[in-house]
């Protein structure tokens, strides 16, 4: 389960007890995305609060952007984050889809590419293992609490980013648009090629999308809405041509249907991303998937 970072007039009583509901629930992860210029809370600061208000779900980045970062100090917040969470953490890495955010921190747009981001993290794995990045006294510090630092997942849509990031990541961290089931097996296949190719270990395999649970059309709408505020670098009418067909919108049991279909390919997780920081919603999947 996603945190609804993206949703508006957030305040910290709403983020805990989303945090400590999903902690008590049938999921596997907590996760959470990075945006700038938005009214998002920091991801890295975040993380530090989740790690306090958590104990057993993984703590999933979806996505960092490293570009958006200096290095060592990214991989200094995130080994700190993976040793106050006890080892819980697994970092989803992307370039990011927005120019703005790279102009908010100064950052050069033109490094908005895969090479720069797998520099970026060769980088990090460099300062995870102890290595002094420079001619320092001691190595930047802490140290992760998982041996040579968390878990690596490239945010992908594309086969192009999947083959490219097969020397470094862990797996995929994904999103479908439109729970094309049959699409998502073809990128899974990619990687599990690409991962062989390049020596690896099987790749770790998970997707997300949105969601909003209803029965009548309230469901689609609540998905529209997120849309037009999240996609706010789209024009409104674009957004609003795509949203009758993207995430998921119905009832539990159509929602538990779409996921065993996931689960039949392969998917190690899926990610459900709320259009919505109502807590029903959240309890509602959590019924749904503990019975189904």
């Amino acid at each position: 389960m996603t945190m609804p970072v993206m949703e508006p007039d957030l305040d910290a009583a709403t983020l805990k007890a989303w945090a400590r509901a999903v902690d008590d629930g049938p999921f596997a992860s907590l996760c959470f995305g990075e945006r700038i210029a938005f009214g998002n809370p920091d991801s890295l600061t975040l993380l530090g609060a989740l790690g306090a208000w958590t104990e057993r779900v993984r703590l999933v980045t979806t996505v960092v952007v490293p570009q958006l970062h200096h290095p060592v100090m990214l991989a200094k917040a995130l080994a700190t984050g993976d040793m106050l969470s006890g080892g819980r953490l697994t970092v989803g890495l992307g370039v990011g889809g927005r120019h703005e955010d790279y102009h908010a921190v100064g950052a050069d747009p033109a490094t908005q590419t895969m090479r720069g981001m797998a520099e970026r993290v060769a980088v990090m794995k460099r300062v995870w293992s102890g290595e002094k990045v420079t001619e320092s006294v001691n190595p930047v510090g802490p140290a992760p609490l998982q041996p040579g630092g968390p878990q690596l997942l490239v945010g992908t849509m594309g086969p192009k980013t999947v083959r490219s990031a097969a020397s470094w990541a862990d797996g995929l961290t994904g999103t479908t648009l439109d729970l094309d089931v049959d699409r998502a097996a073809g990128l899974f296949g990619v990687a599990r090629t690409s991962w062989a190719h390049a020596g690896r270990p099987a790749p770790r395999l998970t997707t997300s999308f949105w969601f909003a649970l209803g029965s009548d059309g309230t469901a689609r709408e609540q998905i529209r809405r997120h849309l037009r505020r999240y996609m706010n670098w789209i024009p409104p009418r674009y957004v609003d041509a795509i949203a009758p067909t993207t995430g998921f919108a119905g009832t539990e049991d159509e929602l538990v249907a779409v996921l065993r279909k996931f689960a039949d390919i392969g998917t190690d997780e899926v990610r459900l991303i709320p259009t919505s920081s109502e807590l029903d919603q959240l309890r509602r999947v959590a019924d749904a998937v503990s019975s189904g």
